[in-house]
């Protein structure tokens, strides 16, 4: 049997991939995250408008310690999604557009991510 032909097993998890491809996936995965679940936060603040009863019921489930962590983590999902997107958007602009810029925007957008999630958690 001719072992050169068979299909090779490649571990992703194994390679070490550059900060900037990580924050372009990162950036993908929080869009993806944000295109499933808007949607079911505006059904939430609509079910709210309706009257003072629902509004309550929604204020008494945004209390639960659960719903607290999720609506954390959509934030997070979202203030990534928007600080990534200035980046890509300035990289577009012609700044930081080489490799070591895009290196040092890549760990720019992290540290606004982290510093700005520290601030929602403290608030919430």
């Amino acid at each position: 049997m001719n072992t050169k032909q068979r299909p090779v097993f490649q571990a992703v998890l194994k390679y070490r991939y550059p900060v900037t491809a990580i924050a372009s996936v990162l950036h993908r995965i929080s869009g993806v995250i944000l295109f499933l679940l808007i949607p079911l936060l505006l059904k939430g603040l609509d079910h709210s408008l309706t009257n003072a009863a629902n509004f309550q019921n929604i204020q008494h489930l945004l209390s639960n310690p659960l719903a607290i962590t999720l609506l954390w983590l959509i934030l997070a999902a979202l203030i990534y999604h928007l600080v990534a997107g200035i980046r890509h958007i300035m990289m577009d602009a012609g700044f930081a557009e080489s490799l070591a810029g895009g290196r040092r925007g890549a760990y720019v957008v992290f540290v606004i991510t982290i510093i700005l999630l520290f601030i929602i958690g403290v608030w919430l």
